[in-house]
């Protein structure tokens, strides 16, 4: 009786299989830690790193009309979803890319068990107590392994990052941004289950959903930094089967700027001081990033000397308070004396030789 019952198993499972590569769907045996290109052993921040570094290069935005990176991009999102997550990682290096069925597995605990492989470069797994091993070819192959209608769970759509750059002037006073988005959309010919009946859906190929292209309107925030991620609810990846979507992340990028340096809440600029001021003191304007002001110049500063200006530097992201702002002084030295001036250049330097 097993053995009839694992000949039938094998005949069936080499027919879905052979179907579903005719189809084009994925099948067992994909490696994540090769899509990312990183070592089983890899550490949580290795395996983010190697995301963001393989997202931004083959994000459909950057690389529009290239559906080879569309697709790779999707296997990029797929692989991290499951290695970024430590309970998913975990069943994922027991079980494969079937580690979603980890549970019917781990019942597959009786008597008798059973080693099955899914051929060359294929994921191996062994069941247990026959009495189990319907509920796992149901959960493998749907309809049309069991014979009855297997009812999809519906799954939240996985997050989005995705770059944005902003000049230190949207950072400082916040702005509204259209991005241009391709975003997915669930099918509606399969209702985001990727399948219509017992057959693959054409519209969609099976992917439960399609890409869109999108024009979205987002807030940046007052503050931003380098590395903020700015969280927009609902616009991320579609779910299955009613699922609900994911959420979007743009991750700022904040542009260098011609006349201020930005380090944290702090400001840096320089400052021009005409050389009678430096020495016989006087005020001069300022800029910052909120307007000009004045800064009173005491006698005799040298050059290089640096003014703290208190609560004009950046906004703090989600306060109310400013950073600082250092202004260091350059000392700017006439030029194209008149005879007058020359003279008394001279005058000074006779008074105070060497």
């Amino acid at each position: 009786m097993l053995s009839s019952l694992f000949n039938i198993f094998d005949k069936t499972v080499e027919a879905s299989y052979n179907e579903r590569s005719n189809q084009g769907t994925e099948m067992p045996g994909k490696d994540y830690y090769q899509i990312l290109g990183v070592a089983r052993n890899a550490s949580d921040k290795e395996i983010k790193q190697a995301y963001r570094r393989l997202a931004r290069k083959h994000h459909p935005d950057l690389n529009p009309g290239d559906k080879s990176a569309e697709a790779r991009f999707k296997e990029i999102n797929a692989a991290y979803e499951v290695l970024s997550n430590a309970e998913k990682r975990k069943k994922y290096d027991q079980f494969g890319d079937q580690w979603e069925y980890a549970e019917q597995f781990a019942k597959a605990g009786g008597q008798e068990r059973v080693r099955w492989d899914f051929g060359k470069g294929g994921t191996a797994f062994e069941y247990g107590d026959v009495s189990d091993f319907g509920d796992i070819f149901s959960s493998l192959f749907g309809d049309a392994g069991t014979g009855s209608r297997m009812k999809r769970g519906s799954q939240r759509g996985q997050d989005i990052e995705s770059p944005i750059e902003v000049s230190l002037e949207e950072a400082y006073h916040g702005s509204a941004r259209v991005v241009q988005l391709q975003t997915a959309e669930p099918c509606s010919a399969c209702a985001g289950t990727g399948r219509v009946g017992n057959r693959v859906c054409t519209m969609c190929n099976g992917a439960g959903a399609k890409a869109i292209p999108r024009r979205l309107e987002v807030k940046i925030p007052v503050g931003v930094k380098d590395g903020s991620k700015i969280r927009i609810a609902g616009e991320g990846g579609p779910g299955r089967a009613g699922g609900s979507k994911g959420d979007l992340y743009l991750i700022v990028k904040v542009l260098p700027h011609q006349l201020f340096e930005r380090k944290g809440d702090d400001i840096y600029a320089e400052v021009s001081v005409p050389l009678a001021a430096a020495m016989l003191g006087g005020e001069v304007r300022v800029p910052t990033l909120n307007g000009n002001l004045s800064l009173r110049i005491p006698a005799e500063t040298q050059n290089g000397k640096v003014f703290r200006l208190a609560g004009k530097g950046m906004p703090k992201l989600g306060d109310s308070s400013h950073g600082n702002m250092f202004a260091k002084v350059r000392v700017v030295l006439p030029t194209n004396l008149n005879e007058e001036e020359r003279k008394l250049f001279e005058r000074l330097r006779s008074l105070r030789p060497g």
